[in-house]
């Protein structure tokens, strides 16, 4: 189990000698990677086809720009227009759901004296007892009897309102 440990400047020289190795491989790499990226874009890509003089790139490159500004005009109107209908509907979404309301429960039926009530409303600090029955007032139903001779013969009615109106003619048969 004896190793000899081996000197520093002997690391660092074969250290050296690796990282030359390594940096030519990298570089060999890389040589190669552009050449496989030209072999592409020769196979892939024909080669630009330039029309015209300068002049007339310039010119188009103009009107390219010109529409893409319109583009874009339109474009951040009709985001503008997306925003405010964005907005409405939310605020529609907001009203639906207060219309809705809060669902409430159903009602209990509470029987509850009348002082109870009084003291529900107006709270703990106020003391009213009222006697409510000695208060009410009984009502009686009156009895309509009808008379039989206001209910006789029709045509008598028919004649007594015809003559009122002067329209016994209409009532009258022929």
């Amino acid at each position: 189990m004896s190793e000899k440990k081996m000197a520093s400047s002997r690391k660092h020289h074969l250290k050296s000698v690796m990282l030359q190795i390594a940096k030519g491989l990298l570089d060999a790499e890389a040589i190669e990677a552009m050449e496989e990226k030209k072999r592409y874009m020769d196979e892939n890509c024909a080669a630009l086809d330039m029309p015209g003089s300068l002049a007339d790139l310039q010119e188009l490159c103009k009107t390219i720009h010109h529409q893409i500004d319109k583009v874009d005009e339109e474009r951040y109107d009709l985001a503008g227009k997306v925003g405010k209908c964005d907005k409405e509907i939310e605020d529609l979404k907001i009203k639906v759901i207060e219309f809705q309301g809060m669902k409430k429960p159903a009602l209990k039926k509470v029987r509850m004296s009348a002082d109870s009530m009084l003291q529900a409303l107006l709270g703990s600090k106020h003391k009213v007892s009222m006697d409510f029955r000695a208060n009410l007032k009984e009502v009686k139903k009156e009895v309509k009897e009808e008379d039989k001779d206001a209910v006789g013969d029709w045509r008598k009615n028919i004649d007594d309102k015809a003559g009122m109106d002067g329209r016994k003619k209409m009532f009258e048969a022929a």
